[in-house]
Formats: structure tokens, sequence, C-alpha cells
């Protein structure tokens, strides 16, 4: 028979470092290369049987990986807040002050800069930075777009508003990164719901086209007919993103002709797929902006 996995009662459901469970006795370090449990980082572990996700991997990485002063930060910060979902495998940001040594560590992604006071709190026992200052670093490390995505998503969230990232962007002019989370906080919209529709906007924005309204709410005297992603009301064009949501084609189907048969023809509805925005943006906008000049022609 296959010997039986050592299992100590304090070690179960939990997250640990291997020394110290080898220095009390609790395991060896064969035990340790064992089915029962799950390395996570370099002499961090995990019981076999706890759901790891990158929440616990970012407080394992808080407790015992980095220095006093460091924090969790960028897309690992915005997940504690609760604005991305990260795989578990993604490599931990983290923000570690200027001057300061740490080693490189296989699973983190390790940045320097300086930490102004007010740019880290305390949230569920770890270090995190703060809400603008994780717009900050999305801002420099991120491309735009990314960046607006998980800004957009921090904005709905009510963790902050356009006016505080505003100001301390202003506050830290001349400092890298000041001018790019104003261009990011510039792109932001609360009113986006999903990482794809604020992927759409942005992408359409930098490429020259009007600012669409987000959410925008189409009714016929009073009462409601249709909540629509992406709208130019003035010319009554509008953008649907068609998401994971629609794994069911007849749900897609009903969908589309539900805003077919509200919207009639007053209203053109163009609609975007994941695989569209990836593979055929430049057709997509095409459309977009063939659609915005046509209806200013007609003095729609």
């Amino acid at each position: 028979m296959p010997k039986a996995l050592r299992r100590p009662p304090q070690l179960r459901g939990r997250i640990f470092r291997g020394s110290i469970a080898i220095s009390r006795g609790l395991l060896t370090r064969n035990d340790l290369r064992s089915s029962a449990w799950r390395p996570l980082f370099r002499d961090v572990y995990a019981d076999a049987r706890v759901r790891v996700t990158h929440r616990i991997r970012c407080a394992a990485v808080g407790r015992w990986l980095i220095p006093p002063g460091a924090a969790i930060a960028g897309r690992s910060a915005a997940a504690f807040y609760g604005c991305t979902k990260p795989a578990p495998s993604d490599p931990v940001d983290v923000l570690v002050p200027s001057g300061t040594r740490i080693g490189p560590a296989t699973g983190l992604r390790i940045h320097h800069g300086e930490v102004d006071p007010g740019d880290t709190l305390h949230k569920a026992g770890l270090r995190v930075t703060s809400p603008a200052r994780t717009c900050w670093d999305l801002a420099r490390w991120l491309d735009v777009v990314e960046a607006v995505v998980v800004i957009d998503t921090m904005l709905s969230s009510r963790l902050t508003d356009v006016s505080a990232l505003r100001e301390y962007a202003l506050s830290r002019a001349g400092r890298r990164g000041w001018r790019s989370l104003l261009r990011a906080v510039d792109l932001a919209d609360a009113g986006a719901e999903s990482p794809q529709e604020s992927r759409t906007r942005v992408r359409l924005v930098l490429a020259g086209l009007p600012r669409p309204q987000t959410q925008w709410v189409v009714a016929d005297q009073g009462r409601f007919v249709a909540r629509l992603d992406l709208a130019w009301p003035e010319l009554k064009v509008a953008v649907e993103y068609d998401g994971l949501w629609h794994n069911n084609p007849e749900q897609l189907h009903r969908d589309r002709r539900r805003l077919n048969q509200l919207l009639g023809g007053e209203w053109l509805v163009l609609h975007v797929t994941a695989k569209r925005l990836r593979d055929d943006f430049d057709g997509f906008l095409a459309e977009v902006r063939a659609a915005l000049r046509a209806r200013s022609r007609s003095g729609q």
C-alpha cells in the first residue's frame, strides 16, 4: 500500500514557510515534496487542498517575501480591491522603495520607486498601494488601454474619482509617470461595465473618434427602451459588445432581436465581439467611422 501522506493538523488548510515547519518537526523535506503540499514560492507552501488564488499568493508575498516598506502594487493591488482577476499563476506586482535591496524571486514582478506618505495602506493585514498610487503605477507600467481598463473599474467601484487622480498626478508634476496618469484619467470612464467595453471605447477614441457616452439609456415618452454600452446619442449610433455571457447562440439571437425591435430604424447599432476586437479592429473601426459619417451627413 502507498504510504499515507503526512498532514499535521497545524498545517491543514494553511499557507506556511517550509523551513519553519521543518524546524518545528512538523514535516521533513521529503514530506514537502509529497502531493499533500503545493509550493507557491521559494520556501512557501500551501495545503494542496487549499484553492490558491492570486489574492492568497499576494498575502504570502506580503507576509514572508518582501522587506519592510514594500507593498503589493499594480494589478495585484487592484485585485485586492476587487478590480482585477489575475490568474493564480500571474506574477505578483511589488513596489519596493528606492534604495531598498531585494533579490529576484520567481513569481514576483519587482518595481522600485519613490513611496510617498499615504501611498500605502494596510488592507486585510497586508501593505497595499493606495487606490491613487495603484492607478499611477498602472499608468506607468501598462500600455494606456490596459491601464484605463483597470482605472475604469476602480472609478466605478468608487475607490477614487477623477478629481482625486488628477490632483494626485499634478502634485507629482515632473516625476516619471505623472503625464501618463493624466492621460489615462482623461480616457477613463466610471460608466464602463466590463473590461472589453473599456478596451473598445478607449481604442475607438485613440483612433480619433469622438468620445462615446457609456451606458446610454434610450427612452420613449419616459418609458425605458434600452441601455446601450457605447453611444453617440446626437447621431443615434451605438456599439454593443457581445460578451462571454453570450455563449448560448439563442440568447445572443434574442438580445440582438430585442435591440433591433426596440430601436428599429432610428438607431444604428453595431455589434462587436472579442474575436473582432482582436483580429479585425481596423475593419470594425472603419464601420463605426462610416456610420458616424453617414449620420452626420444626413443631419441625424
